[in-house]
């Protein structure tokens, strides 16, 4: 089996080496837009004003609630079908595009990305401290401001554990690709069975990759959340320093 392996890695590296490019470019397209799309979304669910929540609410109840490989269906072989029903279609510039399922997979991650961020988001906001909120208005900031300067950053901090699980979630979430013809990393790891009937040697290669992937990022993540409680750390430091001064 071991040297099974090192054939699998040292014949079809190249293979392996697009498909993890390819996982790493949906991952990040996906996160990145999809949180953009969430903060609106956040902002609105914490509405008070009932007809501002209900849109919100029911696209991060859809897309929570139902299964992400269901979405990704739904999305290529119902939306692309109908695309592709469209008299002339076929014959337009932008069917080049509209027949890749690279597209499809990426709006259904971002999509799916940004209802699960968006509620993280929405805990985060909500949980931020009633007197803050109270200074800011004391010292007139308007409500933009109020956001850009006090509840953002405060909820990052309260989220980003949260957030980091979110990330390597999608992570896991875009071998699901595989299904609608991605060469991504799970679906490079099938093609290799198919070439060469060793699904152990494949899979595990595919497997050890998800996992660089994600001691790698998890490390990232948890440098980023310590430089966003760096405050606290000063605050808990002064805090410990002024104890231990004499009486």
């Amino acid at each position: 089996m071991f040297e099974d392996l090192i054939y699998v890695l040292g014949k079809y590296d190249t293979w392996l080496w697009r498909g993890f490019l390819l996982t790493m470019e949906l991952l990040v397209i996906s996160v990145t837009f999809g949180t953009i799309l969430a903060i609106p979304l956040a902002v609105a669910r914490v509405s008070k004003k009932v007809w501002v929540q209900a849109v919100p609410f029911a696209f991060i109840y859809v897309f929570r609630g139902t299964p992400l490989i269901g979405q990704l269906f739904m999305m290529y072989y119902g939306v692309g079908q109908l695309i592709s029903n469209i008299d002339g279609i076929q014959d337009h510039w932008s069917w080049v595009y509209l027949r890749n399922p690279y597209w499809y997979c990426l709006l259904t991650f971002v999509l799916n990305t940004s209802a699960y961020v968006a509620e993280i988001m929405r805990g985060g906001i909500q949980n931020v401290p009633s007197g803050e909120l109270e200074a800011a208005r004391a010292c007139g900031m308007t409500p933009w401001t109020t956001y850009r300067r006090i509840i953002f950053p405060r909820m990052w901090q309260m989220i980003w554990p949260a957030y980091t699980n979110d990330v390597i979630f999608t992570l896991k979430a875009t071998s699901l690709a595989s299904t609608v013809t991605m060469m991504e990393l799970t679906g490079a790891a099938r093609k290799i069975v198919a070439r060469t009937a060793l699904p152990y040697e494949a899979f595990i290669s595919a497997g050890v990759i998800y996992l660089i992937i994600v001691y790698t990022l998890t490390f990232g993540f948890k440098g980023m959340e310590r430089y966003l409680r760096r405050n606290e750390r000063r605050k808990d430091k002064h805090s410990a320093n002024t104890k231990a001064l004499p009486t």
